[in-house]
């Protein structure tokens, strides 16, 4: 198993968590971009289908906060879904400025079948750290998130 510590000295880094965390996304959001592009879906499908699928109804607004983009970005994603009958746009009915976004049939099975191929590259992932430090990675992750949210 290649360390990163076989390559470069990472001097003033080597307790920094940013370049660790950019080269994990990296190496997974080429995958997941792998996925998307074989369905001819924009980057960021996956994500933003699971989030609409967990919360229907949920606003733009917060479906961009939560998937890490930007507005524009997500309205983008959005509109290429409903394009392809994968979710739905609707009015809130207490605030006509909101758009609340719910996943079709078509979008909940391709939000599983994308899932399924990213899922499958993860593996060496959870396989490395095994379910313990998998529970205990996300749980990081999510704290490392909040930190830097307050």
């Amino acid at each position: 198993m290649k360390n990163l510590s076989d390559d470069l000295d990472w001097g003033v880094l080597s307790q920094s968590v940013g370049p660790r965390a950019r080269l994990l996304r990296n190496a997974l959001a080429a995958r997941s971009i792998a996925a998307s592009s074989v369905e001819e879906l924009p980057t960021g499908s996956l994500t933003v289908l699971a989030l609409v699928n967990a919360n229907p109804g949920s606003s733009q607004t917060a479906l961009a906060r939560s998937a890490g983009l930007n507005k524009s970005a997500l309205v983008g994603i959005v509109d290429q879904l409903e394009q392809n009958d994968l979710i739905v746009r609707s009015r809130s009915v207490t605030d006509r400025r909101r758009n609340g976004v719910t996943a079709t049939p078509a979008g909940e099975a391709m939000m599983k079948r994308l899932f399924a191929v990213v899922d499958a590259e993860e593996a060496p992932v959870r396989e490395a750290l095994g379910p313990r430090d998998m529970v205990v990675l996300l749980e990081l992750l999510d704290r490392a998130l909040a930190a830097l949210d307050a």
